[in-house]
């Protein structure tokens, strides 16, 4: 299957990498850092271990012209860094609302990078939202700073099952109301 057709989603361009959208090429870092079972137990929908052929279905629905989610690589190539940090993406889920959600692979934990793809994707804000929400898992207090540290704010507590682990696991759910 080819993913390389042009989809409608910028790049967004930071001083430190580019957020993309996803290509084929990258389906073998994927797999690698969303393997890591420190990246899945972060997050509700990675599997752990992660299936074969996992990457490659994420790229797929990444182009599909009926996604409600939009999917950017976090790309360090054009200032030395890898090809694939970590992913963001942003889902529709009303009018003027969307959700964010990210993973970072553990060699960039506490760089700063989450921080800085999440802050970039808002000041992008390609979805137009009026208002963004980001929940985390209470666990993940990393997480949670992250979005302290772009202007989120907390809403409450709620949970979400988390396929690595089997269980459901209390969150943090937060809102951001844009510009």
């Amino acid at each position: 299957m080819a993913y390389e057709t042009v989809i409608d989603q910028p790049v967004i361009a930071t001083e430190r990498f580019d957020l993309r959208p996803l290509r084929g090429s990258d389906a073998g870092l994927i797999a690698m850092n969303a393997g890591d079972i420190r990246v899945a137990q972060a997050t509700p929908t990675i599997p752990h271990p992660y299936p074969p052929g996992a990457a490659e279905a994420l790229i797929a629905r990444a182009h599909a012209a009926n996604r409600i989610e939009d999917i950017w690589a976090i790309d360090g190539t054009r200032t030395g860094g890898a090809e694939v940090m970590g992913l963001v993406s942003l889902s529709r889920v009303d009018t003027g609302q969307s959700e964010i959600a990210y993973w970072v692979a553990p060699a960039w934990w506490n760089t700063g990078i989450a921080s800085a793809a999440v802050e970039a994707l808002l000041s992008a804000n390609p979805h137009a939202a009026r208002t963004v929400f980001a929940s985390v898992f209470q666990d993940n207090t990393a997480s949670a700073r992250v979005l302290t540290n772009c202007g989120f704010q907390y809403l409450g507590d709620a949970e979400t099952y988390c396929v690595a682990r089997g269980a459901c696991v209390p969150t943090w759910t937060y809102s951001r109301k844009m510009g």
